[in-house]
C-alpha cells in the first residue's frame, strides 16, 4: 500500500504546438510514465509557441509546487530539442519517448 504524499512528484510539461492533433495521448503518455517510473504527477504544464519565457516559467512552476522532476513527451518540446541545463538545476528530466532520464545537476552556486 502506498501512502499519499510519499512518492516524489512531477509536473508534466508538452508544447502545444508541438503535439498537435495528439495532444490528448501525449497527455496519457506523460501520466502512464510517472505511474511506471513511481512519480506522482502533480499536473501538466501547456505551452505554445506563443508563450514567452517557457523555461523560466517551468521553473517557477517547479519551484511553487515543490516537485522533483519534469516529464515530457520528447526532447522536440524544448527549443534545439535539447533539455536546458538551467532546467537539470531544478529537477530531474524524463522523456516518454525515448524512455530516458536526466538527473538533476548541481547549479555550482552555494
Amino acid at each position: 500500500m502506498v501512502i499519499m504524499g510519499l512518492l516524489p512528484s512531477a509536473v508534466g510539461f508538452l508544447r502545444s504546438d508541438v503535439s498537435g492533433l495528439n495532444q490528448p495521448r501525449d497527455e496519457l503518455r506523460i501520466l502512464a510514465a510517472a505511474k511506471r517510473t513511481g512519480y506522482d504527477l502533480r499536473k501538466t504544464i501547456v505551452f505554445n509557441e506563443h508563450t514567452q519565457d517557457r523555461v523560466h516559467r517551468l521553473k517557477v512552476a517547479i519551484s511553487r509546487l515543490g516537485v522533483n522532476a519534469v516529464i515530457v513527451p520528447s526532447t522536440e518540446h524544448f527549443d534545439d530539442h535539447t533539455i536546458p541545463g538551467e532546467l537539470l538545476e531544478v529537477a530531474a528530466v524524463i522523456t516518454v519517448s525515448p524512455g530516458n532520464t536526466w538527473g538533476r545537476t548541481s547549479s555550482g552556486t552555494s
